[in-house]
């Protein structure tokens, strides 16, 4: 039996934390592993491989492989393709493309989540604004997980910082997520919003704060294949994730190899 509270949200353990910071630690590693990796000429189906083969090698299941479907171990969204981008060897990374890689891990029966956005060796100066912007506005997110804040707090932050940057697309059908013994829970987390409202934030609580930025328009559509989501104006998108605890002493990334330790000290 998992304890959940009145809004249906599972609240961890100690030991149970424990463990979802095993399996985040596989995830860390491995994207760890694949930003090191990304190159012009690889192909996203190469990562996919390194990915498998990283996650396996630690005990763990890939927490994609199969879920309502997917066909792979991590998803590849390369320059305009904002999330869920499926592997191929259809095209080659090319210098100056942006890939952003989201990767779940199953260990223990607990899952890890998390997701960054690499250029593909010199990118243009706008990409790695676009990037920097996105894995900050994540970062104010994550540190809006302190016990009494609201969960509308968390996209509040979000939002807030990019609008701060100045034009640029949060697309409001995404966001983030509970994470725990399913890697999709309650509650959903938008990446917009007013602060104050939804469930209070309690210990225990397992969050994947991922927001997606949008070099344009915040408006997307869903390919053909059903999985991959684009822009609609052909621009490129950012993407970054983390899973994250909520501590009696604040936030725990628990898919940072530090714990997020180094960024949240900066907030």
């Amino acid at each position: 039996m998992f304890k959940k509270n009145k809004h249906g949200i599972q609240i961890k353990t100690t030991e149970q934390l424990d463990k979802m910071r095993a399996a985040g630690l596989v995830v860390g590693r491995t994207l760890d592993l694949l930003k090191r990796s990304v190159e012009p000429g690889m192909t996203p189906l190469d990562l996919d491989a390194i990915a498998e083969k990283a996650i396996r090698d630690e005990g763990a299941i890939p927490s994609f492989k199969g879920y309502q479907g997917f066909p792979a171990t991590i998803c590849a969204s390369v320059n305009d393709e904002v999330v869920h981008g499926i592997p191929t060897d259809a095209r080659a990374l090319r210098e100056g493309d942006v890939i952003s890689i989201d990767c779940g891990a199953i260990l223990d029966g607990w899952h890890g989540d998390s997701a960054v956005t690499v250029p593909v060796g010199e990118v243009d100066a706008k990409l790695t604004e676009l990037m920097r912007i996105t894995e900050e506005a994540m970062w104010r997110g994550i540190a809006a997980l302190t016990v009494g804040r609201h969960l509308s707090d968390i996209g509040y932050e979000v939002e807030r910082y990019v609008k701060s940057q100045g034009r640029f697309g949060i697309p409001p059908e995404y966001g983030g997520h509970g994470i725990g013994t399913e890697m999709h829970m309650d509650p959903w987390i938008a990446n917009h919003g007013r602060p104050g409202k939804g469930p209070v934030l309690e210990a225990g609580m397992c969050l994947a704060i991922e927001p997606m930025v949008n070099l344009g328009t915040e408006r997307t559509r869903v390919l053909a294949d059903d999985w991959t989501v684009v822009t609609i104006d052909g621009k490129q998108s950012a993407h970054f994730e983390h899973s994250v605890a909520v501590t009696h002493n604040g936030p725990w990334v628990l898919t940072a190899l530090d714990g997020g330790e180094e960024r949240l000290a900066q907030s």
